[in-house]
């Protein structure tokens, strides 16, 4: 799945946009995606200044983005601006390894279960061999009102 069909999927847009391409899926079992990490993104002007480092939670955030694409394939679904996909829970987060401009974050991500609409899976995010973040992370599509006026 390359960029563009990763914008039809995903709701989310630069900068925080966080899957570049998706390497493989198989629908209800896992996805391998990437991420190019590079210097001109806007985190590194403050997350350091001196030594950029990549930050912990936007790896959490892009393990997410790469499971709701696992979670969308696998119901053959797509997002309409009446559905968001949101996080429910984060356990178990490591950062085991620093995430540097020029690195590629490979992850990948298991579903564990599905149940009553919540999703909990297994994300793993590499560079090279090396591990940089692991946690389990559960989502939940939820359909959300429109205020009033809307046209929708």
């Amino acid at each position: 799945m390359d960029i563009h069909q990763i914008l039809k999927k995903l709701p989310h847009r630069y900068p925080f946009l966080l899957v570049d391409r998706v390497l493989e899926i198989e629908k209800g079992q896992f996805i391998r995606a990437l991420k190019n990490v590079s210097m001109n993104e806007p985190q590194f002007t403050g997350h350091f200044p001196h030594r950029p480092v990549f930050p912990g939670v936007l790896m959490l955030e892009a393990l997410a983005q790469t499971a709701a694409l696992l979670t969308f394939e696998t119901l053959g679904l797509e997002l309409d601006e009446n559905s968001v996909y949101y996080f429910a829970g984060v356990d178990g987060a490591r950062f085991k390894r620093p995430v540097e401009p020029g690195d590629q974050l490979l992850m990948h991500v298991t579903l564990v279960r599905s149940k009553a609409g919540i999703f909990k899976f297994k994300g793993v995010a590499r560079v090279g061999d090396e591990v940089a973040c692991e946690a389990e992370l559960m989502c939940t599509m939820r359909r959300i009102q429109q205020s009033e006026g809307s046209t929708a």
